[in-house]
């Protein structure tokens, strides 16, 4: 009772203002790989508190690999663990090849998680597309993964088509000039050699550091340059990583490993074991 009035508390798939910050922050200093979606840190608002902007491969990120990482200490568990669910079930869902056995197993899950939705969700949130989430694992059997049927090539293709309109009373026509000059551009610059084309133009990452880099990646530095200076740990794990990654270093690893064998007698060790001892030793032993 509050003023001799009764209030209902907030429920638990709700988000207050700090718990919003708190979500926004995250997303606003996400950094993820070139390629692998759009800059989501500019969708972010932390004035007012919403996600604007967002592109569709976005929201498939959002739902498979980022909302159990931003909602972790923000929500309850019990809420926590069902969006943990129904993201590894569309990270899953969506993988390069899967096992027949395996898409049982998933429609098992999300029929579980949807129940344990249903205790926490009103009966509004169950639309016909949470429903449609069902059927997914039997579309999987009927048409194979996902990844050679969504349409997210189509979505850009045709926004390439709709970015060559010029004349909005004759779309039709405005879209066929347009891709006949792409053709004939395209086909052209194969006779340019001394003109950067499309087919000349180095890629986006291409750093030319291959050469002079510890290891077999390519690219080069982006954004502004800004100096840190490490503290003991972080020294210590950015040597840590060095050794154990580096190309160069593989002959050595797999020495050190051998000598450590013949510790052990010659018997074979696991591959957590030898992690650990190259964890701890092998630095140690770069070092004689």
């Amino acid at each position: 009772m509050r003023n001799r009035k009764e209030y209902i508390p907030q429920a638990c798939y709700t988000l207050a203002s700090k718990e919003r910050d708190i979500f926004l922050s995250i997303l606003k200093n996400l950094k993820v790989p070139d390629g692998y979606a759009s800059n989501i840190s500019r969708c972010g608002n932390l004035k007012d508190h919403k996600l604007s902007n967002l592109k569709s491969h976005d929201g498939h990120i959002l739902m498979q690999d980022l909302l159990p990482i931003c909602l972790r200490g923000v929500i309850e568990k019990k809420m926590l663990s069902v969006i943990t669910n129904l993201s590894d079930f569309f990270k899953r869902l969506c993988a390069k090849s899967l096992d027949p056995q395996e898409v049982d197993q998933l429609q098992i899950q999300v029929v579980l998680t949807l129940c344990e939705m249903e205790k926490i969700f009103p009966p509004s949130f169950f639309t016909i597309m949470i429903h449609l989430i069902i059927h997914l694992p039997t579309e999987i059997k009927l048409g194979g993964p996902v990844q050679y049927r969504w349409m997210y090539l189509i979505e850009r293709y045709l926004m390439g088509l709709k970015a060559s309109v010029r004349n909005r009373a004759y779309l039709e026509g405005s879209i066929a000039e347009g891709y006949i000059v792409s053709e004939c551009l395209t086909f052209c610059s194969r006779y340019f050699s001394d003109v950067e084309t499309i087919f000349s133009r180095p890629s986006r990452n291409d750093g030319n550091i291959q050469k002079r880099y510890i290891f077999s990646s390519e690219g080069r530095p982006i954004g502004t340059k800004n100096t840190k200076i490490l503290d003991i740990w972080s020294l210590a794990q950015a040597n840590r990583y060095v050794l154990l990654h580096s190309d160069k270093l593989s002959p050595y690893r797999q020495e050190f490993l051998e000598t450590e064998r013949a510790v052990y007698g010659g018997i074979q060790i696991s591959k957590r074991t030898e992690d650990e001892l190259l964890v701890e030793k092998f630095s140690t032993w770069l070092a004689k």
